[in-house]
């Protein structure tokens, strides 16, 4: 797995949203964009970690931060993610997992014993220009809006 770095420039992608709307990263182009990868919709860690993010999105609206979560997980499950847990930002299907590959975050991991190939949680601030800012990798599901909303206080 080659995770993607801070100065590198974030991989152009256009993926299908809960909607099933193709969003692309162009769309935000002049804004800060958080794109956080999950493993899987609607199960416990990353419910944690949406609820978190869609809790703090005022804050991160204030910062002009742009939220977009990414799984593999087909738009009609994004879509029952998103109502249940009522969350306001966008998620994108990344089925084929080739956003994930591109910037680095699909790779071996351990589970209960068994080895598969999966996405990993990890974020990547990009900038306005298209440039990754931070790279979050280390937090764990219930503070990961906080290591982000503490970042941006910290480099504003």
């Amino acid at each position: 797995m080659n995770t993607l770095k801070i100065g590198d420039f974030a991989p152009h992608f256009s993926l299908s949203n809960q909607h099933n709307e193709t969003v692309s990263l162009t769309d935000f182009q002049g804004k800060k964009v958080l794109v956080y990868f999950y493993p899987k919709a609607l199960t416990p860690g990353c419910t944690t970690q949406a609820c978190g993010l869609r809790d703090a999105k005022a804050e991160l609206d204030k910062s002009g931060v742009v939220i977009l979560g990414i799984s593999p997980d087909s738009p009609k499950k994004l879509a029952q993610f998103a109502e249940k847990k009522e969350l306001n930002f966008t998620l994108l299907s990344d089925e084929n997992h080739q956003v994930a590959e591109q910037f680095g975050v699909w790779g071996e991991k351990k589970f209960m014993g068994k080895i598969y190939d999966g996405i990993h949680r990890i974020s990547f601030l990009i900038d306005e220009k298209g440039v990754i800012e931070q790279v979050f990798t280390k937090f764990k599901t219930g503070e990961h809006h906080q290591v982000v909303l503490d970042y941006l206080t910290q480099n504003s």
